[in-house]
This record gives C-alpha cells, sequence and structure tokens, in this order.
C-alpha cells in the first residue's frame, strides 16, 4: 500500500473566524508547502495535523494516515514526525542517546547499529558520543533529522525547519531532508516563509491569506 496523508473537508476556526479550509491527498516522498502571513493560521494547521489544537480553536474535518483514521488519535499514537525550526536536542545527552530517545524499543544492539548507520549515512560519522554543544548548527540538524528519522513516522511535519541556518547550510540541509522523505516515501508538510524552502521541495504550494490581526501564527 502506498503511503500518504489525506487531510479531507478540513475548516478551522478561531472563535467565530474560519481560518482555513483545506482538501488535500499528500502522496509519499511529497512534500506540501504552506505559505502564509503571520496569524494566517500555519501553526494552527500544524497543531491540528499533531492533535493539539489549543484552546479556542475548533476544526471539522478528517485526517487520514495510510488510510486510516487518525483524527481522534492522541499526538503519540499519530505516528507523525515533526521538526522543527530549532534542535532542540537534549544538551544533557550525547548524540546516540539523543537519536535514541524517539526510537522504537527493541534490541539495544541492533538500535545502535542502526544509529551509527544513520550517522554515517548522514555525514556524522564517529560522532555518536558528542555532545550537542560540541556540533556545528548544520551537525545539529542533521542530528534532529536522524532523532524524528529513526523514531519511523509514517509521515513528518516540517515547522520553518531552515529559517536559522545560513545561506549554504540552509540549502545543503534542505536538500539533505527532502532527499531523505522521498527516499522513505513519507508523506510532508511544510510551513515556511520562505518562497526558495517551497521550489526547493518540489510540491504543491498552499498560500494562506491573513485574518484577523490577534490571531497567533
Amino acid at each position: 500500500m502506498h503511503s500518504s496523508l489525506n487531510i479531507k473537508n478540513l475548516t478551522i476556526w478561531r472563535e467565530k473566524t474560519q481560518l482555513i479550509s483545506l482538501n488535500e491527498r499528500i502522496k509519499g516522498g511529497e512534500v506540501l508547502s504552506i505559505m502564509g502571513p503571520s496569524g494566517s493560521g500555519k501553526s494552527t494547521l500544524l497543531n491540528w495535523l499533531t492533535g493539539m489544537l489549543p484552546h479556542g480553536f475548533s476544526a471539522q474535518g478528517t485526517l487520514l494516515l495510510n488510510e486510516q483514521n487518525i483524527t481522534q488519535l492522541a499526538s503519540h499514537q499519530r505516528h507523525v514526525g515533526l521538526l522543527y525550526q530549532d534542535p532542540l536536542l537534549f544538551p544533557h545527552l550525547n548524540v546516540a542517546d539523543n537519536i535514541a530517545f524517539a526510537m522504537p524499543k527493541g534490541n539495544k544492539k541492533q538500535r545502535i547499529e542502526k544509529i551509527n548507520d544513520s550517522l554515517t549515512q548522514l555525514g556524522l560519522e564517529g560522532m555518536a558520543a558528542r555532545h550537542p554543544h560540541s556540533l556545528s548548527g548544520g551537525q545539529q540538524a542533521r542530528v534532529a533529522l536522524l532523532r524524528v528519522l529513526l523514531s519511523e513516522p509514517k509521515a513528518i511535519l516540517l515547522d520553518e525547519p531552515f529559517s536559522k541556518l545560513d545561506a549554504t547550510l540552509r540549502k545543503d540541509t534542505r536538500e539533505l531532508v527532502f532527499e531523505q522523505i522521498r527516499q522513505r516515501q513519507l508523506p510532508a508538510v511544510m510551513v515556511t516563509h520562505d518562497d526558495s524552502d517551497a521550489h526547493a521541495a518540489g510540491g504543491k504550494v498552499i498560500t494562506l491569506s491573513a485574518h484577523i490581526q490577534e490571531t497567533t501564527c
């Protein structure tokens, strides 16, 4: 069965103001880019996709992941990974333990081998015992990506994931992330302010319009 994320007949309101109306199917390996000014509901959409819609917002619609209805499932049961603009690595854990933190439980030896293989694949060979503070920004971004990927998500959400990287690093990290999404055939939704991110993703781009001033993005 081909993987897909299907957003069916979604409407999100902030109190009585309609923010979002969406009907989209994202196939495995595709990235749907969501753009728009602050207040247009980009982060609210990610909150709904992760099952964490804040107080004051309401929604109608259905979320299907690989044809399974996950609309009412708790966040930790959805198998949806989330990559933020900050790496959010635990400073007291080394690289291997940061990645292992999100991995499914299993044979410890096999988990270590998988971590080391993945580090090598992403150009981080020999860094398993390093701590986040000793890594460059690009290395931290790659560790954060590995932590999401090795948690074995069935879909991935990207929340401004490249916005804090300088131009060269941004381009390289972006290529790496999109390549991994394609390789693993994960449906992805990316929120970004940057046209070049959306262009590089190569998928459909939806631009949300601004609504009421006090709505938070």
